[in-house]
C-alpha cells in the first residue's frame, strides 16, 4: 500500500436490540450495553470502543514515530478515560452528548530521555486521528507520557 494513496475504513454491521455486530474484514466485534440499561453485556460500549481506538490509534502512531525519531520504544501501558454527562444522550437540552475530557496516561518503557520521551508524545499527539478528532470536536483532552 501506498501512504499517499487515500485510505477508506469501511464496516458494516447488524443489530439484535442494543447489541451490535460489526465486521471490519475478518474480524467480528460486539458492542454492547450492561444490563442496567437493557444490554445483553456481550461486549463493550460504544464509547469505550472510542477510548480503546485512542489508545490503540496513539500506541501504532508512536511506534511509527519512534522508527523515524530512531528512539527505543519497547511497550507502553496505557490508561484512558472520558467523562460524559449522560443527560445528553437522554435528551436533556443544552448538555453535551460527547466526552467532555479524555485523560490518557501512558507509562513508556524505554531507555531514551524525558525530553525525548516528551518529544515522542508531541509528535504522536499531533498525528493520532482518532486524539486530532476529539480536538477537533472541542473535548478537553490531558496526555501524560511518563517513563515506565
Amino acid at each position: 500500500m501506498d501512504l499517499k494513496d487515500k485510505m477508506t475504513f469501511h464496516v458494516t454491521g447488524t443489530t439484535e436490540k442494543l447489541k451490535t455486530t460489526i465486521q471490519s474484514k475478518q474480524h467480528t466485534l460486539i458492542l454492547d450495553e450492561p444490563p442496567a440499561v437493557g444490554g445483553g453485556d456481550e461486549g463493550p460500549d460504544p464509547l469505550s470502543y472510542l477510548l480503546a481506538s485512542l489508545a490503540g490509534c496513539e500506541n501504532i502512531i508512536a511506534y511509527m514515530v519512534a522508527q523515524e525519531m530512531n528512539f527505543d520504544l519497547q511497550s507502553m501501558e496505557m490508561d484512558v478515560k472520558g467523562v460524559l454527562d449522560p443527560l445528553g444522550m437522554r435528551g436533556e437540552p443544552g448538555v453535551q452528548v460527547f466526552f467532555e475530557k479524555v485523560s490518557f496516561k501512558a507509562k513508556v518503557s524505554t531507555s531514551e530521555s524525558e525530553e525525548r520521551l516528551a518529544e515522542l508524545r508531541e509528535k504522536t499527539d499531533a498525528r493520532c486521528p482518532v486524539l486530532t478528532m476529539m480536538r477537533a470536536a472541542g473535548i478537553e483532552l490531558e496526555t501524560e507520557w511518563v517513563k515506565a
